[in-house]
């Protein structure tokens, strides 16, 4: 009797167990392209809350208006930038595509000469632009066959694109859900973590939330801060489209140590057009100035809120981003940060055997071994060097 109720018992959680990994692999499969606009509309609706707060409980709103509110100022606010940054790159691209169909129907594609100039390349490059402008036709035609024999790899982009847009969308609708209903939900979490690990959850929590912030923060006013700076610079440097490259700067900002490539690509293009005064400026002002904020804002912004080395935090973005794309900018240092939690919570819990001292000294040269933090008695006393051999 015993036996047939137990392995009753048995086939049930076996087959409850299925049952449940079989849904959640369902789950999984229908929500795959919605987890990560979900986590940037998490990360959004998170750094943004006080402000949602202050609508809803000062201005005395209601949660939805408050919601909506909030989510068209984040939609403008991401989504101005973008329309005009596509526009302009739309009129460079034009305008770069069609200087260059007239030089080549001229057969006047040129270089700098400083570029000409450069030791082991500059004679390959001379050779290269002499076959090009020898036969403006038949380089004209190769040009266009070139661009149709890679109409695929625009198709790719163009998907992404699309795909990006489309992600962007859900991010931005799912964010007014989480304002409104985003205090019901940590609190679902919570406890539904609380059920499974107890309440050392909270100081988890805690974590994440300190964490997420003061990346966001810190990430996001070094690469606003540098952009900005960046954007001055291209604009007293004469740089074309300086609205653009600020933009481009300011996404590349977004990466530790991208900046530099940002600022340093407009600087080789002005050293390239021949203004050598402009190009050479603009890279002092980025060396100087434009890098120097990534040094002092990220590292007192995210260390000094989080007391976690930056170190770690640096480790978190490069490897959160490797490992999950740029919204593992954010991903990687709150993963990190939890696992240094855990590992101060177990130091902390297991602090007197960790560091227990192995041996008390009696006296000179007279050393007794701790076992349990208690004096092991023994029969003589050793001397420390006899101890340790």
């Amino acid at each position: 009797m015993i036996e047939s109720w137990t392995r009753e018992l048995v086939t049930q959680r076996l087959l409850a167990t299925t049952l449940l990994v079989i849904l959640f692999i369902l789950c999984f499969q229908v929500i795959q392209f919605f987890i990560v606009p979900a986590l940037w509309a998490a990360i959004l609706a998170y750094v943004t809350f006080p402000v949602y707060t202050f609508f809803h409980k000062k201005v005395r709103l209601s949660p939805s208006f408050s919601a909506g509110l909030m989510t068209v100022a984040i939609s403008l606010m991401i989504g101005v930038p973008l329309v005009i940054g596509l526009f302009i790159l739309q009129q460079e691209a034009l305008s770069v595509y069609g200087t260059l169909l007239r030089r080549l129907k001229a057969g006047y594609v040129d270089m700098p000469q400083a570029i000409k100039d450069m030791p082991v390349i500059g004679q390959q490059i001379k050779d290269i632009l002499w076959e090009i402008n020898k036969n403006p036709e038949a380089s004209l035609a190769a040009f266009k066959a070139w661009l149709q024999s890679h109409l695929y790899y625009g198709k790719i982009a163009l998907d992404v694109a699309l795909s990006s847009l489309a992600k962007l969308g859900m991010a931005l609708m799912t964010l007014f859900f989480f304002y409104r209903d985003g205090v019901s939900l940590v609190k679902q979490i919570r406890q539904a973590l609380r059920n499974i690990i107890g309440n050392r959850i909270d100081g988890y929590i805690y974590s994440v939330g300190m964490t997420t912030q003061a990346v966001v923060y810190g990430i996001g006013l070094t690469a606003l801060a540098q952009a900005l700076l960046a954007g001055i610079g291209y604009y007293f440097a004469g740089a074309p489209s300086p609205i653009l490259f600020t933009l481009v700067t300011f996404v590349v900002a977004l990466i530790p140590f991208g900046t530099p490539f940002a600022w340093g690509g407009v600087s080789v293009w002005l050293l390239s057009q021949g203004h050598t005064t402009e190009g050479i400026g603009l890279a002092l002002w980025g060396v100087f100035v434009i890098s120097w904020v990534d040094n002092l804002i990220r590292p007192i912004v995210i260390s000094g809120a989080t007391k976690i080395p930056f170190i770690i935090i640096f480790i978190g973005v490069l490897g959160g981003l490797t490992a999950f794309g740029f919204v593992g900018l954010f991903i990687g240092p709150v993963v990190l940060a939890i696992g240094l939690a855990v590992w101060r919570e177990w130091i902390a819990q297991h602090r007197n055997q960790i560091f227990a001292p192995r041996f008390i000294q009696l006296k000179d040269h007279q050393w007794v071994p701790v076992h349990n933090g208690l004096v092991k008695p023994l029969a003589k006393t050793t001397d420390l060097d006899d101890t340790i051999d």
